[in-house]
Formats: structure tokens, C-alpha cells, sequence
């Protein structure tokens, strides 16, 4: 039973695209994981005001997981588009 042949990989024109990108995101997600590490070394009680029903460290850290999900799709959607666009 085995597989099929191995599928013949090209040059990716879009590499150059999703690499800005990738850095990008990964800048903006790195300023917004600052700004929640430097609250907890500033100011940790600001971390047990209550928002939304929940502390602040409750809600911030679930915004954390919540945007990276949100940005692994946007990237995904921008790449897939550009690959489409560049690698004809």
C-alpha cells in the first residue's frame, strides 16, 4: 500500500511576503504580552480589578490566547491569498 510520489516544491515567490507579515504579528502580539507582563511587575494589584465579572488577569490572559488564535487565521488567510497570487 504506500503513498503517492512526493509532490515537487517549487520556488515560493511568496516567501518573502509571509515573512513580513509573520514578523509583523509576531511584533504587535510581543508589544501586547508587554504591556500585560509589565502590569504584573508594576502594578499587580490593577490585576485584581474586576472586569467583565473576571479579574483583569482572567480576561487579559484569555485576550492573550483569543488574539493569538485570531491572528493564526488572519495569517493564514493573507498567506493563502498571497500564495495563490504569486506562485502561478
Amino acid at each position: 500500500m504506500g503513498h503517492g510520489p512526493a509532490v515537487k516544491l517549487g520556488k515560493d515567490y511568496a516567501s518573502s511576503y509571509k515573512t513580513t507579515l509573520g514578523i509583523r504579528m509576531f511584533i504587535v502580539y510581543t508589544i501586547v504580552y508587554a504591556i500585560f507582563v509589565g502590569i504584573n511587575s508594576v502594578n499587580p494589584a490593577m490585576m485584581e480589578t474586576i472586569v467583565l465579572g473576571q479579574t483583569l488577569a482572567v480576561v487579559y490572559g484569555f485576550g492573550l490566547i483569543f488574539l493569538a488564535f485570531v491572528m493564526a487565521i488572519v495569517y493564514n488567510h493573507f498567506c493563502t491569498a498571497a500564495e495563490a497570487r504569486m506562485n502561478k
